[in-house]
């Protein structure tokens, strides 16, 4: 269904806009969720990398709009995004749920369970980002489209890369914690994707 949507949305330069508007609001939303979970004084230099990449894509993204248009999708008001309320809804969403789990399962609180949740949720923003991407990039490529996301996809390749290693870690069984994670971004995702392709129908 993803592919399907991003070649409706990548061949009209309005909803293309607001696709990446879209992404730029949600990298940087994860930019400052990685900033909210730092320590206020053990921070270590791969959280910093981390922020300071996310928020660079969000730019860089934001950047990308200029290839389409001049004018278009200047703020991050809801007008100028696709499906407003599930994309400032998701990331949200599973970071609650990921804390919920984590502190069900490792009895954590305060600073300690907002360091596992941005292991765990980074690590599934990823695994997505992982797959999200290189579609997309593939839509550009055959639209020939002056847009691309090439380096994003690099630097979210490393950043999956990094967040394994820090897992490893953090617990001996991190691999099954992930699994369940995983299945809770996953209902998540299908969900944002359903609302894109709800109002890609009702935009039509």
């Amino acid at each position: 269904m993803l592919e399907s949507i991003l070649k409706s949305i990548v061949d009209d330069h309005v909803l293309h806009a607001k696709w990446l508007n879209t992404l730029s609001y949600m990298e940087n939303a994860g930019a400052k969720k990685i900033s909210a979970s730092e320590h206020k004084e053990n921070v270590n230099l791969i959280i910093l990398k981390h922020a300071a990449e996310e928020h660079r894509h969000a730019y860089y993204l934001k950047k990308q709009i200029s290839k389409l248009s001049d004018d278009l999708c200047k703020t991050y008001t809801n007008a100028e995004l696709l499906s407003p309320n599930q994309t400032k809804y998701y990331l949200h969403a599973l970071d609650i749920a990921v804390c919920r789990y984590l502190k069900n399962k490792f009895k954590l609180s305060g600073y300690e369970l907002k360091f596992a949740a941005y292991l765990f949720v980074t690590y599934a923003i990823e695994v997505r980002a992982d797959e999200l991407y290189p579609v997309y990039q593939t839509v550009l490529d055959e639209a020939k489209s002056k847009v691309n996301v090439k380096s994003i996809i690099l630097e979210e390749e490393g950043h999956l890369e990094e967040m394994i290693n820090q897992l490893v870690g953090f617990c001996n069984d991190w691999e099954n914690h992930a699994a369940e994670v995983i299945k809770i971004e996953k209902a998540l995702f299908d969900n944002w994707v359903g609302a894109l392709d709800g109002e890609f129908v009702k935009v039509n």
